[in-house]
């Protein structure tokens, strides 16, 4: 919806005077549709997530009174996370082994949370629920950094990530670097078959309107922005990308 409003003609022009802030969540959101969507409507932006089983809100992005006396760019830094735990929620990133993964915005691990609005449980599906806990903490199956101030960051689900020649490539970080392009409206990372790496990394793209597909000048505009296992190896243009009912990218319908 959002990248649909910020493309909207003559949506930069009008006043928004009453308008305080936009929230986004269901989906990670990339850092150049969050600084147009601020250009665009002169606002600010909070992102939120959450899941249905959290009822629904773990964390949101607003900053702190310390933190809206930042420079710019560090504010808008701070926004564009995933955000810190909402008020009553206990949340944790863990690594494989368990242990808390640490606070340098590079080492990834699994969310955990607990607290009053979570739920305890799925109805009748005793095995389920016993998968989707650990000593009480739901695993979201999402994986994400945490920095220093606190701030989590949704780098992929544990189901999306791409591995390819024993390289971790988190499809969110491609998908950013891609949206940073003028030509591309929407996009997907996917990792498909190979029978050398395992997997090879695939970008599913919908242009704007008017672009021409070049498949060559998009894998190079990641090359000048990503490590070499993380360079899409193929790009496959659509007219535009498969949604579940809430707007989320269906990902299993494209692999």
């Amino acid at each position: 919806m959002l990248n649909s409003l910020v493309r909207e003609e003559g949506a930069g022009e009008a006043p928004y005077p009453s308008l305080r802030y936009i929230l986004s969540g269901g989906a990670p959101i990339s850092p150049a549709l969050v600084r147009r969507i601020m250009e665009t409507f002169g606002t600010e932006y909070v992102q939120t997530y959450g899941l249905t089983e959290t009822s629904p809100y773990l964390t949101v992005s607003l900053l702190d009174e310390r933190q809206r006396l930042l420079p710019e760019q560090e504010r808008f830094r701070l926004a564009s996370r995933t955000g810190r735990p909402f008020e009553g929620v206990e949340l944790k990133v863990v690594g494989e082994n368990g242990r808390e993964i640490e606070p340098d915005d590079r080492e990834v691990g699994e969310i955990l949370a607990r607290g009053p609005t979570i739920t305890p449980g799925y109805w009748n599906r005793p095995e389920e629920t016993a998968a989707a806990f650990t000593n009480g903490w739901l695993r979201t199956g999402d994986l994400a950094v945490i920095d220093t101030a606190g701030f989590l960051n949704i780098v992929d689900r544990k189901k999306d990530v791409i591995i390819t020649g024993g390289e971790n490539v988190y499809s969110t970080e491609v998908e950013n670097a891609l949206h940073e392009h003028r030509s591309v409206r929407e996009v997907a990372v996917i990792g498909v078959p190979d029978d050398h790496w395992g997997e090879r990394v695939k970008a599913v793209v919908a242009l704007t309107q008017g672009a021409t597909p070049d498949e060559a000048a998009l894998i190079e505009f990641c090359r000048e922005r990503l490590a070499g296992f993380k360079i899409p190896r193929t790009v496959e243009f659509v007219h535009d990308l498969p949604k579940t009912a809430t707007g989320k990218i269906r990902k299993r319908s494209l692999r």
